[in-house]
C-alpha cells in the first residue's frame, strides 16, 4: 500500500526536487505540496497523511512549530540545509533527517525506513485499542473501552469518556478512520461506541444518558452491526 505524503518547504526548487523524487518512487503517493507550514496545518486538520517531508526553517511557523500543533503525528522526514537541528528533530521521533541537496540514493534510503516502520506498526498492532490525544502540551492515553461517544463541535471534536470530556482539534473523518471497529458513525455529528448503546428507538439512540440522533443514511449499517434477535 502506498504511503500518502505531503511536502512542506518554502524553497521552490527544493519543493520541485522533492516532488520529482516522490513521483519517481512507486511506494509513495504525493497528495499536495505547501510553501508554508500554516497552509499545511490547515490541510492536516481535515485530512490525514502517512508521511510529511518537512523543512525546518520557514517564514512564519517553522517545521518544529508545525509538529507542535499537530493533533496526530504521522511519520516525518525532516529536510534542511543544516545539521544543527538534528538533535531537536529526533526529539519528535522523526523517521529520518535529510540534508539538502537530497540525492536519490539517500531519498530512497529514507523511504525504506518509512516503509519498514509502517510495516512494523501494522504487524505489531492490526487494530489498536487506544488513541492518544494532545491536551495541555502533553499526550494522554484514552483506551477505546473508556470512550462512550464522539461529538462534532465546529472545528473541534468532543471525546466523551466514562468520567470526562476532552475537546481536541481534529475532524470527525479523522476520528472515524482512527477508531476501531467497535465504533460507528451514526450521524454526521456523532460517532458512538457500539457496546455503550443503552437503547434505540426510531431515529435516536441513548449512550450515557445522551440522546443521539441516527441519520437515515447510517441506520442500515447500525442495524447490521448490532446483534439483533
Amino acid at each position: 500500500m502506498k504511503q500518502q505524503c505531503i511536502i512542506v518547504d518554502d524553497e521552490v526548487m527544493a519543493r520541485k526536487s522533492l516532488q520529482r523524487l516522490c513521483e519517481q518512487n512507486e511506494s509513495l503517493e504525493l497528495l499536495k505540496t505547501f510553501e508554508n507550514a500554516e497552509d499545511a496545518l490547515a490541510f492536516l486538520t481535515t485530512e490525514s497523511v502517512d508521511l510529511i517531508w518537512l523543512d525546518v526553517e520557514m517564514p512564519g511557523l517553522s517545521g518544529f512549530d508545525l509538529l507542535e500543533n499537530l493533533t496526530a503525528m504521522p511519520q516525518v522526514v525532516m529536510t534542511t540545509t543544516k545539521t544543527e537541528y538534528a538533535f531537536n528533530a529526533f526529539q519528535y521521533q522523526v523517521t529520518d533527517y535529510l540534508q539538502k541537496p537530497i540525492t536519490m540514493p539517500r531519498f530512497n534510503m529514507a523511504v525504506g525506513k518509512v516503509l519498514e516502520l509502517a510495516s512494523r506498526k501494522t504487524s505489531a498492532s492490526p487494530e489498536r485499542q487506544e488513541i492518544y490525544i494532545k491536551t495541555d502540551g502533553r499526550y494522554i492515553r484514552l483506551p477505546y473501552s473508556e470512550i462512550m461517544y464522539v461529538e462534532n463541535v465546529g472545528d473541534y471534536v468532543k471525546i466523551v469518556t466514562k468520567t470526562q470530556a476532552h475537546v481536541v482539534h481534529a475532524t470527525m473523518k479523522y476520528l472515524e478512520e482512527k477508531l476501531g471497529s467497535a465504533f460507528l458513525r451514526v450521524h454526521r455529528s456523532f460517532i458512538v461506541h457500539l457496546d455503550r448503546i443503552v437503547d434505540i428507538e426510531e431515529n435516536n439512540l441513548v449512550v450515557a444518558n445522551k440522546v443521539i440522533p441516527i441519520s437515515r443514511a447510517n441506520k442500515p449499517e447500525l442495524m447490521n452491526r448490532l446483534n439483533l434477535l
